[in-house]
């Protein structure tokens, strides 16, 4: 395939194209375009009426110009088909020549007389046999009508309308036998008795093939009976796909035998089982080419839905170490805002703290504090000064914890020294009796 071919396509509509190439079996990849872009890309419509064509039918995306689209397209009369056209049988010896002669002028008269009164008539009223009104209903009331007249023994008798009969016999790649019954002709009912109602016909005909009938005297029998072009009757026909077209292989006219019928049957069906042994195969491949390019694209579909996932675990692996470490980032940024709050708070509580008092100040009181580390801090304060400010000298030395109590050591208690919402002003030094010096530790509350 030329890149030039398929380069200004998009993914699915080259997919498009390989895939009505592979079902097509057209190697030209610029017909098939062509054909794929006037049918807008309709893969199913256009397979479907590449078919068609090549079958001699309508195409599917342009209306059908035909009179009777239930009918589909057939060949007719093929080069190598078999017609027998039998003769009734003769009359023998005196008496019967006798009496045949004498019938024939009578039987002449009435069957011109008979033939110009249904001129007359369809002159004045058309055939109502060209209007077709219920075509399923026409063959199961000549089923109906026939096991009345010549009882059950008979071949199963397919229970639709003709088009119905050559689409299946067409997608099962079976023989299709028609079978137009002709109920004024003097031959019928010893045809429908002896040959349809034979065992070995019934048996034959029943494994081998699908059986249609109809009487040619109603709709839909007379529309098959226009298509078919037979001229006596009882009549056969056999139909066959060759050439991916249903094709008339065999006509018998005329009264016959089971065991003749059974013969030409089975000689026109065994010259014909090749095409269907072909069409088997052909239909095969395709069904295998479909089922592998099925499986391909089910293969390619999962291996894209295994990168997809495995690119959405990459990209969920990505974002969420990138949140971790937006989250250490944000964290880090916090605490450092927090150190520097706290720096300035100490800064600012170091200010607020009163000057520490002479040793020979009556009212001094000395305190010494060790902290956890170890190290030991002295300050001098006043009696009368609120135990906050022993929480601000604690709180702004550089080895205190950030959050701690002080407690005496004998006896032990905890001190009321920092100032919250509950106890916005602590006591004083004297309010807490505490003496002119003192020993107290510093604990931190998250050792």
């Amino acid at each position: 395939m030329a890149d030039g071919e398929v380069g200004d396509l998009s993914a699915d509509q080259t997919e498009k194209l390989l895939q009505f190439q592979d079902l097509t079996g057209i190697e030209d990849i610029q017909r098939c375009r062509e054909i794929l872009q006037r049918h807008n890309w309709d893969i199913e419509v256009a397979v479907q009426d590449t078919f068609n064509e090549r079958e001699g039918a309508p195409s599917v995306f342009t209306p059908p110009q035909r009179q009777d689209p239930r009918l589909p397209p057939m060949n007719l009369q093929p080069s190598d088909q078999r017609v027998f056209t039998i003769q009734g049988r003769r009359p023998e010896g005196f008496f019967q020549w006798s009496y045949f002669l004498l019938l024939l002028p009578f039987r002449f008269l009435y069957s011109t007389i008979a033939d110009i009164f249904r001129f007359a008539y369809r002159l004045v009223r058309p055939d109502p046999r060209r209007i077709v009104t219920d075509p399923v209903g026409d063959v199961v009331s000549f089923i109906h009508v026939f096991e009345e007249q010549f009882g059950t023994a008979h071949p199963t008798f397919y229970q639709g309308t003709y088009s119905q009969a050559l689409n299946d016999a067409k997608r099962e790649l079976r023989f299709l036998c028609v079978y137009l019954h002709g109920d004024d002709h003097q031959d019928t009912p010893t045809f429908c008795r002896e040959t349809l109602g034979s065992t070995e016909v019934i048996d034959f005909i029943n494994s081998t093939m699908l059986f249609w009938a109809c009487n040619v005297n109603s709709p839909e029998g007379y529309r098959v009976s226009q298509a078919l072009k037979e001229y006596t009757y009882p009549f056969i026909a056999l139909i066959v796909l060759r050439d991916n077209k249903m094709t008339v292989v065999l006509r018998i006219e005329g009264p016959i035998s089971g065991p003749d019928l059974i013969g030409r049957l089975t000689r026109v069906m065994e010259d014909n089982e090749p095409s269907l042994v072909a069409a088997r195969a052909d239909r095969d491949e395709r069904t295998f080419n479909q089922t592998l390019r099925q499986q391909q694209d089910e293969a390619y579909r999962e291996s894209l839905r295994a990168d997809q996932e495995k690119e959405r675990k990459k990209r969920e692996e990505k974002e969420e170490k990138e949140r971790v470490a937006q989250l250490a980032r944000n964290e880090e940024l916090e605490n450092q805002r927090l150190l520097e709050e706290r720096e300035r708070q100490k800064e600012d509580l170091k200010t607020g703290i009163p000057a520490e008092p002479p040793s020979d100040d009556p009212e001094a009181i000395r305190i010494l504090l060790k902290l956890p580390s170890g190290t030991r801090l002295e300050r001098r304060f006043r009696k009368s000064q609120s135990l906050k400010y022993l929480y601000y000298f604690v709180f702004c030395h550089a080895e205190c914890p950030d959050d701690f109590h002080i407690v005496t050591n004998f006896p032990r208690k905890q001190l009321p020294c920092q100032p919250d919402d509950a106890n916005p002003e602590p006591p004083t030094f004297e309010e807490v009796g505490l003496g002119k010096s003192e020993m107290l530790f510093v604990q931190d509350n998250e050792a």
